[in-house]
């Protein structure tokens, strides 16, 4: 070897682990970010001796794809099981304390009490005031029931306004990675930067992306919608101020095609957004339409009629205001009456601090119609023992609420609260499924992927091996030079 082609080796090491010094050193100083792909130094070796020729990303598309799937899935499994968890805690606690079911239970027990003893003024002021709690408890679970897909309609305007932001986002950093890849430059950076946006993507819905020539990316939904090609396509959201039972929520449309909801407690959401929708429009409206349901089938079964020939109705212990803010009528339709637990309440007739009186209960007089009590006995309770024997039987439910219709009002309220609580329960074994999936598809991308600290360390031993070689043949070049400078003088 030549003293000149012993300089051009040195000089090419002290250029080779200049750059994979940089490129390990930038690896252990993005140890902990987890959108960071480690790079590696590519070395090659020919004639002209090792050199660098690209620095490499350990990028695995394959893994990220599966990630990308797992992280969709989680995000929306995530999202419907805290809605769920949402309109378990309107219930009360475990025990569902402030339960429609748990106010039925005690009304029927104060009932039962004041029929055992018709002539007491207190057993009666006691069923009115249980009463007034059932009616109470309707009001506030709807309400809540409204607050809940309020509050999911207004997640999804800040989702929806979040994902155009991220849009635009992955537009820019797509756009490097073209610029860079066309001109032969280092697209690392930028292929890090887009796939950091793409993974926020993914939660919010979930998307397949597709690679194309020149580094260029593009995005689609699960279904095949067209989320970003060359340029974001847009996505629409208008919110609604107010919810009620009549209220229906607008549509997500992803580059004017409308992006279906959720549905199934291992729901088919691919990201939150379709998790949103369906806690909005399936789950929420669903177990309100139940409450619904018991409110209509109170205000039937403590109606009262004047027995004439056709009879005339009227509400009695219950009565209820309609959409428009009008007394309601004795509901006589199969189909559930949207919104009707919010406005149920005890008929006035009978409170006593507005003037009622509680002993109309047990005389069937309360509507003013009639008076089944015609001699005014203390000890009568045939309307009493016949309202206790309405709550037994069982009644016609709206199918359209979901639960089995051929079963007594408070089994049915008992069946709304398991129906909540077995979707809840299959949301929660899902959740920990996919939170599990994403767990080991994490795990393996990064295994894949992340940075190593020990590996690094040690390749920067390796580095400083090289270096020091290169010092050596540095040094033994510099001694050769001085000898033969020393023999020509």
């Amino acid at each position: 070897m030549s003293l000149t082609s012993a300089l051009n080796t040195a000089q090419s090491i002290f250029n080779n682990t200049g750059t994979q010094s940089s490129v390990v050193s930038n690896n252990i100083s993005n140890s902990s970010n987890s959108d960071y792909v480690r790079r590696q130094a590519m070395i090659t070796t020919s004639l002209n001796g090792a050199q660098v020729v690209k620095i490499s990303r350990a990028q695995e598309d394959a893994l990220m794809r599966q990630w990308l799937k797992a992280s969709a899935q989680d995000s929306g499994q995530q999202t419907l099981l805290s809605g769920l968890t949402d309109l378990k805690s309107i219930m009360g606690g475990n025990d569902y304390e402030t339960s429609p079911a748990t106010y039925l239970k005690t009304f029927q027990e104060k009932l039962q009490a004041f029929r055992t003893s018709p002539s007491s003024t207190i057993a009666a002021q006691s069923a009115i005031t249980a009463a007034q709690d059932v009616a109470n408890s309707l009001n506030n679970a709807s309400t809540s029931v409204q607050a809940v897909r309020q509050g999911a309609d207004k997640e999804i305007g800040t989702q929806v306004s979040t994902l155009n932001t991220l849009l635009a986002q992955f537009k820019t950093a797509n756009d490097a990675v073209k610029s860079a890849t066309s001109t032969g430059g280092d697209a690392n950076d930028a292929l890090d930067e887009r796939d950091k946006i793409l993974k926020q993507i993914s939660s919010i819905v979930g998307v397949n992306a597709v690679d194309r020539s020149n580094g260029d990316m593009a995005l689609y939904t699960t279904d095949g919608t067209v989320v970003f090609d060359t340029i974001p396509r847009t996505v629409t959201f208008v919110a609604q101020d107010t919810y009620t039972a009549q209220t229906k929520g607008n549509g997500v449309y992803i580059d004017g095609v409308l992006l279906a909801s959720g549905t199934g407690s291992t729901t088919s959401s691919q990201g939150s957004l379709q998790s949103l929708l369906q806690v909005r429009d399936d789950i929420a409206p669903k177990f309100q339409s139940q409450l619904d349901e018991i409110a209509k089938s109170l205000v039937s079964m403590f109606s009262e009629s004047d027995g004439g020939t056709p009879a005339t109705t009227a509400p009695g212990l219950f009565v209820w205001k309609t959409s428009a803010g009008a007394d309601g009528d004795v509901p006589t339709t199969p189909d559930v009456i949207a919104g009707i637990s919010a406005t149920i309440s005890v008929n006035t007739a009978v409170i006593t601090n507005q003037g009622g009186d509680p002993m109309k209960l047990r005389d069937g007089s309360i509507s003013g119609l009639t008076n089944l009590n015609t001699t005014n006995s203390s000890g009568f309770s045939d309307n009493l023992d016949a309202l206790f024997t309405k709550m037994n039987t069982a009644q016609t439910f709206s199918s359209d609420a979901g639960l089995s219709s051929n079963v007594n009002i408070l089994s049915y309220a008992q069946n709304s609260l398991g129906w909540l609580e077995q979707y809840r329960s299959d949301a929660t074994t899902a959740s920990e499924n996919t939170s599990a999936a994403l767990s080991r598809s994490t795990e393996a991308y990064s295994n894949e992927t992340g940075v190593n600290l020990d590996e690094e360390l040690t390749l920067l031993l390796d580095i400083e091996q090289s270096y020091k070689a290169a010092t050596k043949i540095l040094n033994a070049v510099d001694e050769m030079l001085k000898s033969l400078l020393d023999i020509a003088s």
